[in-house]
């Protein structure tokens, strides 16, 4: 059971968090994005966010083989370089330790990811992970029945 509605107690700040939402989706490849917002889930808990996550991209036509490596994408061949170097990043960012992201992370994506495409990256990692905290934080669960 959700503990609170946050579009309907905090709309302002709501919106705010839906307005880089957009941004992102704008701005990151759609398929990179779904990865990369399906991994922060998985590493967040956030079963809110693994279903929802999950099923948008199954209907933009992404596999079901692919969706289910993502939770062992360092040991499945079906991504290429560009989306192993966003999952890195959304582990190292999702995952942000004591010595922040490793140069390694930072710069096998800077080598394939211009600064500019970098920089939505980023931000979409952050932005999912905004959403996974305030999902988990809340209890917001999925649907049953979709």
């Amino acid at each position: 059971m959700s503990r609170i509605n946050m579009a309907a107690v905090a709309p302002e700040a709501y919106r705010a968090v839906f307005g880089l939402e957009k941004y992102v989706q704008a701005n990151v490849d759609h398929t990179v994005l779904e990865l990369v917002k399906l991994r922060a889930s998985m590493l967040n808990g956030c079963s809110y966010c693994v279903d929802m996550h999950s099923r948008d991209a199954l209907a933009a036509g992404e596999s079901s083989r692919r969706l289910f490596a993502v939770a062992a994408w360092r040991e499945a061949p079906f991504f290429d370089e560009r989306e192993r170097t966003a999952l890195a990043l959304t582990d190292a960012v999702t995952r942000l330790g004591d010595h922040g992201v490793p140069d390694d992370v930072w710069d096998a994506a800077a080598k394939v990811w211009s600064e500019k495409e970098l920089a939505d990256l980023l931000l979409a990692i952050a932005t999912i992970n905004v959403w996974n905290r305030l999902s988990v934080s809340t209890r917001n669960e999925p649907p049953l029945e979709v």
